[in-house]
């Protein structure tokens, strides 16, 4: 599954990011840091992951985790700030959506997080808030 988008030679490829790539555009992205460690044990477990480049440099990133069967998550999307404002964040989460359309069961649940205004993409693509019903929660070890 690769998308190429002419204009700037931009591609999707559905791959795994290798551990240093996966933290450097979390990093750069404002996302949290994890560890060298923490990345090497979970990345392999991806469901799915999907990778922006631009002339063979990656940009960008997304990834699904869960069960493959009841719960699925989205995580993990970043791009890199100068690449930031020119869809490559549509274009991460299509790669999702076609990848949740294609193996998801119709009972399964995909969630995920919104930091900030990155809830405006998500909501374009079906996401919806879950409170009050429901609240997201989170511990940190």
């Amino acid at each position: 599954m690769t998308t190429e988008h002419t204009a700037h030679h931009y591609q999707a490829i559905a791959a795994i990011p290798d551990v240093a790539t996966y933290c450097h555009l979390r990093q750069a992205a404002g996302l949290s840091a994890k560890t060298a460690e923490a990345a090497a044990r979970g990345l392999p477990a991806s469901l799915f992951a999907v990778q922006i480049t631009l002339d063979n440099q990656v940009v960008g990133m997304g990834r699904v985790i869960g069960d493959g069967g009841t719960a699925y998550q989205v995580v993990d999307i970043a791009v890199l700030p100068e690449h930031q404002g020119k869809g490559l964040g549509k274009m991460i989460m299509r790669e999702i959506m076609q990848y949740l359309q294609q193996h998801a069961p119709p009972s399964a649940n995909v969630s995920l997080i919104a930091d900030g205004p990155a809830q405006d993409l998500y909501a374009q693509f079906g996401f919806k808030h879950t409170a009050p019903a429901s609240v997201g929660m989170a511990y940190k070890v």
